[in-house]
């Protein structure tokens, strides 16, 4: 089997942590790809993150020399996210398909100047978006898709926690905030899910950003409401102040609904076909004895529960589902499952929120700083 030669960009926790234990320690990427070679100032993290990897790689500490590399096939952009649109580019105009860290940018215009040089250059691209391959999301638009639910009303979505930050994710010159840092992950499942109900930008986007429980000038907290004709309402919070943060996924339907969290997908519904006919009543509602009363009735329920099995393998087999896709794609042209036209949708939705939500800025960022 062919392997894709793999340079690294960054060995911070995506790079290393995530990206690079990936193609070195999930056996399916072991067989398809091969780090060769990583860039980073801090030499200790340039070490193999697995003993049994390939002891050759080469260790650059300026991503530039990286890019003279003319043994790599695939780079992986995964320094701080303020450079991820340059160095996409600087990594394409050189000669290399990419794979980009979340969030791309910020801005859609930036999308757009990385997506002309992609066509320029004729180089592949991509964006790293692995919880849309999450079993539990899967399983929540494959309840919605069946139509036992009925008509969506709406999807609220909620990753909140509680925390206090004071690194470089707070700091709104190196792209960072919960908005961009965290909200990318159910933006992206969001955005494929409001795809199913037509390929429109939505109509009305409501956002409240606010910065209240880190010591950087960006937001911690996020609430976003999507609004679009045929469309769900989409009910989006990222928060750093939830201790209790309940259920993950919520979806309401005309006959009945899901909820979602951990590893768990339940949902409940009617069959209207089982329920009674009702024909709208002017009249108090009343029992026999002409008592009034409430308007209720007894419907049948339905139940399903499903459980991720054991096999998934939580956030590596995430990740290792996306990798394979991308190694499908590269080589043999099959469709990215995370499209670019949906980061750039993703993209559009997050410069809206901040449009909305002006904050000031207070914390310089030293001029070439990755």
């Amino acid at each position: 089997m062919k392997k894709i030669k793999v340079g690294i960009i960054g060995q911070g926790r995506s790079g290393r942590n995530i990206h690079r234990h990936l193609f070195e320690c999930c056996p399916k990427l072991q067989e398809r790809f091969d780090v060769v070679a990583v860039a980073d100032p801090i030499p200790e993290r340039t070490a193999n993150s697995n003993p049994g990897a390939d002891p050759v790689c080469k260790r650059y500490s300026d991503y530039r020399e990286l890019l003279k590399d003319k043994n790599i096939e695939l780079v992986v952009v995964a320094c701080r996210s303020h450079k991820h649109a340059d160095l996409a580019i600087e990594a394409m105009e050189a000669g290399y398909n990419v794979v980009s860290e979340k969030p791309l940018t910020d801005r859609v215009s930036e999308v757009d100047r990385v997506l002309a040089v992609q066509k320029k250059t004729g180089k592949f691209f991509a964006v790293f978006q692995q919880a849309r391959f999450r079993p539990l999301y899967q399983k929540i638009r494959e309840v919605i898709q069946s139509g036992v639910l009925g008509q969506i009303a709406m999807v609220k979505v909620a990753y909140n926690g509680f925390g206090r930050r004071w690194d470089w994710q707070t700091i709104q010159d190196m792209c960072a905030g919960e908005l961009l840092n965290t909200a990318p992950h159910p933006l992206d499942q969001i955005v494929a899910l409001w795809e199913t109900f037509g390929d429109t930008d939505p109509e009305r986007i409501f956002a409240k950003l606010a910065r209240i429980n880190n010591f950087g000038d960006a937001e911690d907290f996020v609430k976003v409401i999507l609004e679009g004709k045929d469309h769900p309402l989409i009910d989006l919070e990222v928060t750093k102040e939830c201790l209790f943060p309940g259920q993950m996924y919520q979806v309401f339907g005309a006959n009945g609904s899901l909820t979602a969290n951990g590893n768990t997908v339940e949902w409940k519904y009617y069959k209207p076909e089982d329920a009674r006919t009702r024909e709208v009543s002017i009249d108090t509602l009343e029992d026999a004895n002409r008592m009034p009363i409430y308007c209720s009735e007894t419907l049948e329920y339905y139940s399903g529960r499903w459980e991720a099995p054991d096999s998934a393998g939580g956030f590596d087999d995430w990740g290792t589902r996306y990798y394979m896709n991308i190694y499908d794609a590269i080589l043999n042209g099959a469709p990215l499952v995370v499209k670019l036209s949906q980061i750039r949708r993703q993209i559009a939705i997050i410069e809206e929120c901040h449009r909305q939500n002006p904050m000031p800025k207070f914390v310089k960022v030293p001029e070439g700083t990755l």
